[in-house]
């Protein structure tokens, strides 16, 4: 529940941040130095409002629809079906924040027409024939599409990297501190033979849609699929704190098990997964220019892959490296287990790992 709440925290500060200053930057293209001009002036209802006051009441526009669209893309979220395609999704959410805006505007215009005695017209459908309200939703309309660009960009490169991307921060590497954990699929080999090529695509996606389900939650970005594998990264802070790291992989766990019976009933095997945990100082830098992304270069990655590695060997779920371990925040909703200093494959240095289990 906690999580949760802090997801949808962060997801209305920004939904906030974004609509009241679109709605102000509207306010300001619309109105702003109209009296001034020879032959136009201001009229209607707008007349009676100095600009202060168009201001204040485009910037609660604003705020009343970020707490919708915050509360929508919340519920989508988490209670629609991630497994519908991009166009229907898009059209559902479309038809919600049609809806949702004309209502804001409808709560506006009547305070307005309260606030000022003034005879505005709000009855049912007040917003047919309402040209002016057009190009208010015409506006609303394209700052959606913004909204969503910056939501999807934001998803793939994770919170934060994509304004440092537009600033160019990583056209040379720089040196960062993260933590990554390598996500794999156990007995893959012998699933994928017995379900087919064809069932075990799906049966990827549907595991990875669960895995996605939680990723925001624990602070974490994925930063590759490899066939049925994941690489999921995080900030050294963030990964460390609530010990984020560790707990989604046992949330992970959790999700697989509630829906149990849907993946005995689809496949009839419900899937398993190791996990190998390492974090430190890398380089980033932005590569390509057809498909831009970023890649991570350095000790850290080779290291969380071997000791994933070493999952088969000592019959584990989850390792994680002795380094890591010993910066983890809240560790005592866990047991460790030490394996000794083993060397890792194709390492010089032999490196202390720990076997973790939920109490």
């Amino acid at each position: 529940m906690k999580r949760n709440l802090r997801y949808f925290y962060r997801l209305l500060w920004q939904t906030l941040l974004f609509w009241v200053c679109a709605m102000a930057l509207f306010a300001f293209f619309r109105f702003y130095g109209l009296n001034s001009i020879i032959s136009i002036s201001l009229k209607g209802a707008v007349a009676n409002l100095s600009m202060a006051e168009i201001y204040g009441y485009y910037a609660l526009t604003g705020i009343l629809l970020g707490f919708i669209y915050a509360i929508v893309e919340f519920a989508y979220e988490k209670y629609s079906s991630k497994r519908l395609a991009i166009g229907p999704s898009i059209g559902l959410r479309t038809i919600t924040y049609f809806i949702s805006t004309i209502a804001v505007f409808t709560i506006i215009m009547e305070f307005i027409s309260d606030s000022y005695e003034l005879d505005i017209d709000n009855s049912i459908g007040w917003w047919l024939d309402n040209k002016v309200l057009h190009s208010n939703l015409l506006y609303v309309f394209i700052a959606s599409l913004v909204f969503s660009f910056l939501k999807i960009a934001t998803e793939k490169f994770g919170r934060g990297i994509f304004l440092k991307m537009l600033l160019g921060k990583y056209k040379k590497p720089q040196e960062e501190k993260r933590i990554f954990m390598f996500l794999d699929l156990k007995d893959s080999t012998g699933t994928a033979e017995e379900l087919g090529h064809l069932k075990y695509s799906q049966f990827i996606q549907d595991f990875f849609y669960d895995l996605n389900e939680i990723v925001a939650k624990y602070d974490a970005e994925i930063y590759q699929y490899v066939g049925d594998e994941a690489v999921l990264s995080w900030p050294y802070d963030k990964g460390i704190a609530n010990a984020n790291c560790i707990e989604i992989f046992f949330a992970f766990e959790s999700n697989l098990t509630k829906r149990e019976r849907y993946y005995l009933k689809e496949y009839g095997i419900v899937p398993k997964f190791k996990a190998g945990v390492h974090g430190g100082i890398l380089m980033v830098a932005e590569v390509g220019v057809v498909k831009k992304e970023l890649a991570y270069h350095g000790d850290v990655i080779n290291t969380s892959a071997r000791i994933q590695e070493e999952c088969n060997k000592y019959n584990a779920s989850l390792l994680v490296s002795e380094t890591l371990l010993n910066d983890l925040e809240n560790k005592t909703s866990y047991t460790y287990t030490s394996l000794g200093s083993i060397l890792l494959k194709g390492k010089h240095e032999k490196i202390e790992i720990y076997a973790i289990n939920k109490k």
